[in-house]
């Protein structure tokens, strides 16, 4: 094998592994045939191979055999204009073409994010290595908490204000607010900084645990900064101890948020959002292409009660209106729940839902150039079927799903949350009736300081708390080997808060956030650009 050859065999590994995927050696030797045709413009050859492979294939499996290249190699082969650089370059605009919004974006079922674990001692992350067990040893809850305390341990070591003074002077300590373990405080006088997770340890009696010891907290007096504290959520705290041992708390908050660029360059290359580690020159290539995907647009709606035809009827008017507009949009998104009665275990009309979920195919394939040009994406809600109410919650049931695939056979059925990658951008789904579990959960009234919208205190403290659902284990109950599907580190660009409460936008730090509302309660639903991060708050 000559150097040339060996060159881009390379490169198609390492393009496919940017993309998340593994080819096999037949795979991979279909796709040197065909990128050998094309002497002087191999790149753009196996661009264009890969954009039409990836589309072609939906997304449903990360490893690629024989059988899917062969068919596209021979379509492109059959159109010989598809070989043609304009056109390659048409394609990465994100117009009217069939396959360049689609193939740019990567869904990521939560169960297929890596895990790392952060190393206090050589202060650096670790990949977990082998397979995560559904059941948790005891040691795995303890590990929740643990991982949970250092992510944010190590994000607010690197900021200014709570870090420790290099040299030992007067102006050194001006605007330092040290974070003492919270083991030494025993046995010390006046104000101190400590940080650690609210516990109930005691009924009515609440703690501040960290790595070291645990102490008891007065939050009567204290004044806390925008979001929801309840337990089980990380605090950073002021206050000095009393002489019967209670920590009498005088100011609270989150731990300060830290900008995503910054927190990505401490993570060494590691790929914590799951949609492949990408080389500077592919970012770049990515973002360029992302700036003129002006066209793109994702249409997300929550509640589709399938088994309500008021609603069913509502939702054909929304696909009316975007079949007929010159640009469909690259995906829809259907969060549950989709049934008007939860799926538990008194529920024994599953066959009549497999039904009406066939309806549903039917009702987007009577829809030619959505069917065509756009993707569906399905994630379960709360209420919907599954084995149990834990997160992450898996994809529907296929034997549910089945009918509308017939219909449908691009349909994505995948996690919550789920995850999307487009382009550069990283956009997080998450349905859950989160607000009104949060408000329920409070300790203490939230501060009316900054702002008396519940949802942007949700906001605040789900990006402050980089995590998804910091709700006590016995309100909402997660995996405990899966906590870190539920991270929010680094910071995403977009947070999508599927939730019954009222429809909201929210743009907190540059990231944007938004609840699409209840399609079923009030058929209100967003269309999102993410290109520009536009949030197109919509109702009939």
């Amino acid at each position: 094998m000559d150097s040339g050859t060996m060159m881009i065999r390379k490169k198609v590994q390492r393009k496919c592994k940017i993309r998340g995927y593994t080819l096999k050696v037949d795979a991979l030797d279909e796709i040197l045939s065909f990128v050998n045709r094309f002497q002087g413009a191999e790149d753009d050859a196996l661009d264009l191979l890969l954009d039409h492979l990836l589309d072609h294939d939906s997304l449903k499996s990360s490893i690629i055999d024989r059988e899917p290249v062969h068919r596209v190699v021979a379509l492109l082969l059959e159109a010989e204009a598809a070989v043609d650089g304009d056109e390659v370059d048409n394609e990465a605009t994100g117009g009217p073409s069939s396959s360049s919004s689609s193939s740019a974006i990567r869904v990521v079922d939560a169960f297929f994010v890596p895990k790392f674990r952060y190393d206090p001692i050589k202060k650096i992350f670790y990949e977990h290595s082998g397979s995560l067990a559904i059941h948790g040893e005891a040691s795995a809850k303890a590990a929740l908490y643990r991982d949970r305390f250092l992510l944010l341990f190590q994000r607010l070591a690197r900021d200014h204000h709570f870090s420790k003074p290099a040299f030992d002077t007067e102006i050194s300590h001006v605007g330092s607010c040290e974070i003492s373990p919270i083991q030494s405080l025993v046995g010390q006088t006046g104000r101190r900084w400590v940080m650690g997770v609210i516990s109930q340890l005691e009924d009515g009696h609440y703690y501040l645990e960290d790595l070291t010891a645990s102490v008891e907290i007065n939050l009567s007096n204290a004044k806390i900064t925008t979001g929801f504290f309840s337990e089980n959520t990380i605090v950073v705290a002021e206050g000095e101890m009393l002489l019967e041992g209670i920590f009498q708390v005088i100011t609270c908050g989150f731990p300060p948020l830290e900008d995503r660029d910054k927190s990505l360059k401490s993570l060494a290359g590691h790929d914590f959002f799951g949609g492949g580690i990408l080389t500077k020159e592919e970012t770049l290539r990515l973002a360029e292409f992302e700036k003129r995907a002006v066209n793109d647009m994702f249409v997300i709606l929550s509640d589709i009660w399938l088994d309500n035809e008021e609603v069913m009827g509502k939702l054909e008017i929304v696909l009316d209106g975007f079949e007929s507009v010159e640009v469909v949009p690259s995906l829809f998104v259907f969060m549950g729940n989709f049934c008007s009665h939860p799926c538990n275990l008194s529920f024994h009309s599953f066959s009549s839902l497999r039904s009406q979920f066939g309806k549903l195919g039917q009702l987007i394939a009577a829809h030619p150039r959505l069917k065509e040009h756009s993707r569906f994406l399905f994630i379960p809600g709360p209420d919907d079927a599954g084995p149990s109410t834990v997160l992450p919650r898996c994809a529907l049931p296929k034997y549910l799903t089945e009918e509308l695939q017939k219909h449908i056979p691009n349909a994505i059925f995948s996690s919550n949350p789920c995850r999307i990658k487009f382009y550069t951008q990283e956009i997080v789904f998450f349905r859950q009736d989160l607000l009104y579990r949060m408000r329920r959960s409070c300790l203490m009234p939230p501060s009316m300081e900054e702002t008396t919208d519940p949802f942007q205190h949700l906001v605040a403290t789900i990006t402050h708390q980089s995590h998804l659902c910091p709700l006590p284990l016995i309100v909402q109950p997660i995996i405990w080997n899966y906590d870190h599907c539920l991270y929010l580190y680094p910071t995403p660009h977009t947070i999508v808060l599927g939730d019954k409460s009222e429809q909201k936008a929210f743009k907190y730090t540059g990231i944007t956030c938004f609840n699409p509302g209840s399609f079923s309660n009030d058929y209100t639903f967003v269309a999102y650009r993410p290109c520009t991060q536009e949030v197109e708050l919509s109702a009939l």
